[in-house]
């Protein structure tokens, strides 16, 4: 005897006792044919059973899924994406009834009718759209709330790096988040965590949700930098992960924007994992609160001979190198400093001497303060 010659009265007893479609009572044996098509085999095993009464356990629910097509087609239709996927939500009253089917004739091994509906759903979408189902890494996830007839769309964050260059003063690096969400986006900031647009990463940001769309963006910054200092060369380094994009491609590298210029801002895979190495290039001008003894000056190239330490409040203690350190006396008061550093060597710091060992003040033996401090390149190692 065929295994279709086994199951062929258990699906009679069934349909003596259950009205099923063709979807839910093909579902109950696919599995043991090794069959791909439910609804075929629902239709093969009801070719003697003729019922006008709606499904006992989906209520005919399959026959409407095109509704549910349209549904998510309109909700991805300002979207580009490659691969999607799709999650249910179905009425817990149609999973009951699945199981006592189930459990009344012992029939195991067998998908939930909540896993039947997202596969009708897949096959509908990829039909109509020919995009690519992708359980493990999908561009776009659809939720289908079924129970209340909506459906929610999220699309994989998006991942930027790029350079900024910012030749004014006055510009802060960072914004400060919604005051109402803590930057985590609601209805007051449009979901982008931030309501006001006056920084580099404010800018950066609203550069992107033009061009990309998406909610929040979240930036990793390769060293920072004071309101009045200037980025100049290269620029500054970035990373930005933009949350819930609609456009999955930047075709401007490059864009000047009201106070920074962008460079080289390309799609990369993730953000760095671990903070990454980098040196930067600075000229600080710096003033003293009394005379500079000339003598002492030339003391300042040894700082490339030894780490400085730093300490931080936290009791937490590191170590950065001085790679190069030149100097050009204005008067007996000021003087500026070029110098190349290791990054997250704190500037201002490291010339007044607070927590910062040696620094400019404990060299000179004199009080100095820095006036104001520009980048001209930063480098990643």
């Amino acid at each position: 005897m065929t295994t279709y010659q086994k199951i062929v009265p258990i699906a009679n007893q069934i349909l003596k006792k259950y009205d099923l479609c063709d979807h839910c009572l093909g579902r109950l044996f696919s599995k043991q044919l090794y069959l791909s098509s439910n609804k075929l085999l629902g239709k093969k095993l009801k070719k003697n059973s003729k019922s006008t009464q709606r499904c006992y356990i989906c209520k005919n629910l399959f026959d409407n899924l095109n509704y549910f097509l349209k549904m998510m087609l309109d909700s991805v239709s300002s979207y580009s994406y490659s691969s999607f996927s799709v999650g249910a939500t179905i009425k817990p009253s149609i999973i009951d009834r699945d199981d006592v089917i189930r459990s009344k004739f012992k029939l195991k091994g067998i998908d939930g009718i909540k896993t039947d509906i997202t596969k009708e759903l897949v096959k509908l979408f990829s039909k109509k759209t020919k995009k690519t189902f992708d359980y493990l890494d999908p561009e776009i996830v659809f939720t289908v709330n079924l129970k209340d007839e909506s459906c929610n769309v999220r699309s994989k964050s998006l991942t930027l790096s790029g350079r900024y260059v910012k030749p004014v003063r006055d510009f802060l690096q960072k914004q400060k988040s919604c005051s109402n969400c803590l930057g985590k986006g609601c209805r007051i900031c449009d979901f982008h965590g931030i309501t006001e647009y006056d920084s580099v990463e404010g800018e950066i940001s609203q550069f992107l949700f033009k061009k990309l769309g998406g909610t929040t963006a979240k930036f990793t910054w390769i060293g920072g930098e004071d309101k009045s200092s200037l980025i100049l060369g290269m620029g500054r380094p970035f990373f930005a992960k933009i949350q819930n994009p609609h456009k999955r491609n930047l075709r401007t590298p490059s864009a000047k924007l009201d106070h920074i210029q962008l460079n080289n801002v390309k799609i990369v895979s993730d953000s760095p994992k671990k903070p990454l190495k980098f040196n930067s290039l600075v000229e600080a001008k710096i003033s003293a609160s009394s005379k500079i003894n000339s003598k002492l000056l030339p003391k300042l190239k040894n700082l490339t001979k030894k780490p400085i330490t730093v300490y931080e409040k936290s009791g937490k203690r590191s170590e950065k190198e001085i790679l190069s350190i030149k100097y050009k006396k204005h008067d007996d008061m000021s003087f500026t400093l070029f110098f190349k550093f290791e990054g997250g060597l704190p500037v201002k710091r490291f010339v007044t001497g607070d927590d910062v060992s040696p620094g400019i003040s404990q060299i000179l033996g004199v009080s100095c303060k820095c006036v104001e401090f520009d980048f001209h390149d930063v480098e990643v190692k």
